[in-house]
């Protein structure tokens, strides 16, 4: 162990010759340094381990082990080895001196000795060892903060790695609403890629610039308070409309203020679809209710007024004919409140009419006689009635009442004119139609269709349209009771109604009616036919219980199938398996990467690739045309659909003429 005696240093003397001990030993003393003396190799190796010193004077001839040896050992030894070592001898062979150095020593004296020459040898060597120790230090302390940077930047990588996991979208701001980061979530919600929206300003990427105002009460209270959350409506890249849960955080600069904004956004579209249903059932249900509530009174009050109207013109039959006239007008009114009445009722409780079974052929012969005479030349009606329509169980005047009304509110919605479309098939709804649809159950249904070309409906009024006494006619032209009446007449039946919209193209109401089960056939022979030969077929969806039916239908059917969650896995999927994949079944409505955007990527993947797309909507505007979309299904649908619709395209170099009516008009169900 060390011991600083002295500022100056440590200085360990090796000499086997005292005099040359005592000489060296007495000038350095009073030089200023501390001496330590040993006359042989051994004595003087295991002083400076014990205490190493800041430099050793070694002598070179001595006894059983010369200087070489020794400075070969404190060199080959861990605590001695970066002591400096000055060798003094009388040789002055330059293969010696050579020998000295290589074996590590850094200068020689040459005896006999001159004093100043040795302080300055001595001096310029401890100078240099502590330089070299300070750069020692100097790179101990660098390559520590070296070290520390390098975890630092690993943690950082790695919180970035975990913010590119994360499904939300992150996101960070200035102050200005430039964007500094993007990460994949954020690709992935929106269809930007990073290196495209870093730098630009995030109001005008994300909103519409009617929205962009609601932004300025969000700053305001993010200035005071530091966070903000709440939902906001954005837009993708592709102008797609989506709902965010938005989470604001507000970072500060040193002097306190405000420097940037980090957001996390969470898709909650198809949620806020989902609750809007939700909603909408259950405020149907309450109206539904109150509705039933306020027309049992009503019926209490009209009852007495109708039979008193009845028995003052039977006993006053003499009166005058304006009294008469007034009691017949009460009469008529009352009717026409009764009836109103039973409106209601039937949306509350369906209805109680005469159930029969009931062959509907007739009453679409009756509607088509209706339409031509009466609608105007501008409305063109089409018509595709199956001639072997299986029967129903109800009331046949409530089913043409059905009927009439869809037919007259289609009429009303092409003040211009357009197609009127008419078509009623059979249709075997089996489990995994079933599971997608939750009014639905398995059994033989009839499908009946009316569709018009005319104004469309937008989403609020879409969703209110089976409410009773909601109506979007002028006052004195409807009293809102139409669509509530057949929702409940359909109701009646056991069956359930859907509907498609879309602005300015038009409506499309699809009724399913349960059918008379005698009459159905059995399809599992016509199933056998489309049975697949082992084609691997990926399966794009979100929604678990629909990729897990559909793979069931399609391996029972002789298909192999892989299943992808979401537009990601698929693409990673189909570039693993593509040389296998024989076609791709694509959901077109997913979060974080929608199906048009897979879709075009598995394109640049494989040119060739052929997609069947499947949505919950009528049609499918943003994928007409493109080569890689061969087909088109329409949730829900059955397994026979199901197959017949990969059975075309598998066999088929273009899709059918029917195939094409599917796609463009967005036909659901099968036929049969």
């Amino acid at each position: 162990m060390k011991t600083d005696l002295n500022q100056k240093g440590v200085i360990l003397i090796v000499d086997d010759t005292p005099t040359n001990l005592e000489m060296l030993f007495d000038f350095l003393g009073d030089s200023g340094f501390t001496v330590l003396v040993a006359e042989d190799g051994e004595s003087a190796i295991a002083r400076a381990e014990y205490a190493p010193p800041d430099l050793i004077l070694l002598d070179i001839l001595m006894p059983e082990m010369d200087g070489f040896e020794t400075c070969r050992r404190l060199k080959g030894n861990e605590l001695t080895k970066d002591i400096p070592i000055i060798f003094m001898t009388a040789l002055s062979d330059t293969v010696d001196k050579v020998k000295g150095l290589n074996l590590g020593a850094v200068d020689y004296i040459t005896k006999p000795l001159q004093h100043e020459e040795v302080l300055a040898r001595i001096e310029l060597h401890l100078k240099l060892r502590n330089l070299t120790k300070e750069l020692q230090e100097q790179n101990l302390h660098l390559e520590a903060e070296i070290s520390e940077r390098k975890q630092a930047e690993q943690k950082i990588r790695e919180q970035a790695a975990l913010l590119d996991i994360a499904t939300d979208a992150i996101i960070l701001r200035d102050w200005d609403n430039i964007i500094h980061y993007w990460n994949q979530g954020a690709e992935h919600l929106y269809g930007w890629q990073a290196q495209e929206a870093i730098g630009k300003n995030a109001n005008q990427l994300l909103y519409k610039p009617e929205t962009v105002s609601q932004l300025q009460n969000i700053h305001k209270n993010l200035a005071k308070s530091g966070s903000w959350q709440g939902e906001l409506h954005q837009i993708t890249k592709e102008g797609k409309a989506i709902i965010v849960a938005s989470r604001w955080t507000l970072m500060r600069d040193k002097d306190g203020q405000p420097k940037s904004i980090l957001t996390v956004n969470t898709d909650i579209t198809e949620k806020k679809l989902l609750e809007s249903q939700f909603l909408r059932a259950q405020r149907l249900e309450s109206v539904g209710t109150l509705a039933g509530g306020i027309a049992h009174d009503l019926n209490n009050i009209l009852t007495p007024i109708l039979t008193a109207s009845q028995l003052l013109q039977l006993k006053y039959s003499n009166i005058d004919e304006r009294s008469q006239q007034l009691f017949k007008t009460i009469e008529s009114n009352a009717k026409r409140g009764a009836a109103l009445v039973k409106q209601v009722l039937h949306f509350t409780r369906g209805v109680e009419g005469k159930r029969t079974i009931v062959q509907v052929n007739h009453l679409f012969s009756e509607i088509k006689q209706i339409v031509e005479e009466t609608f105007p030349k501008s409305i063109e009606l089409a018509t595709n009635i199956k001639p072997d329509l299986w029967a129903v169980i109800g009331d046949a005047t409530n089913l043409h009442q059905v009927i009439m009304n869809l037919v007259v509110n289609a009429r009303d919605a092409m003040p211009n004119g357009g197609t009127l479309s008419i078509s009623a098939e059979n249709l075997f709804i089996d489990q995994q139609y079933a599971r997608m649809n939750l009014d639905a159950c398995v059994g033989p249904y009839i499908a009946i269709t009316i569709a018009d070309t005319g104004i469309g409906m937008p989403t609020e009024i879409l969703d209110r349209i089976f409410e009773p006494f909601f109506t979007t006619k002028e006052i004195g032209k409807g009293t809102g009771l139409g669509l509530s009446t057949v929702r409940g007449i359909i109701k009646g039946f056991g069956g359930f109604v859907n509907v498609f919209s879309q602005v300015g193209k038009g409506t499309e109401f699809k009724v399913f009616l349960p059918a008379v089960e005698a009459a159905v056939i059995p399809l599992s022979e016509d199933l056998e036919l489309l049975k697949g030969n082992g084609e691997l077929v990926l399966v794009v969806d979100d929604e678990a219980k629909i990729l897990e039916t559909t793979k069931i239908s399609l391996e029972t059917y002789n298909y192999r199938v892989i299943t992808a969650k979401d537009g990601i896995e698929a693409i990673a999927l189909y570039a693993q398996y593509q040389d296998d994949i024989s076609i791709v079944l694509m959901d077109m409505m997913m979060p974080l990467m929608d199906g048009v955007t897979t879709t075009r990527t598995l394109q640049k993947i494989n040119s060739q690739v052929k997609i069947i797309a499947v949505s919950g909507l009528a049609t499918n505007d943003k994928l007409m045309g493109n080569a890689a979309v061969k087909g088109f299904l329409a949730k829900p649908y059955t397994t026979k659909e199901l197959l017949q619709t990969l059975h075309s395209v598998l066999h088929q170099e273009s899709m059918s003429v029917e195939s094409e009516k599917q796609w463009k008009h967005g036909v659901r169900g099968i036929r049969v």
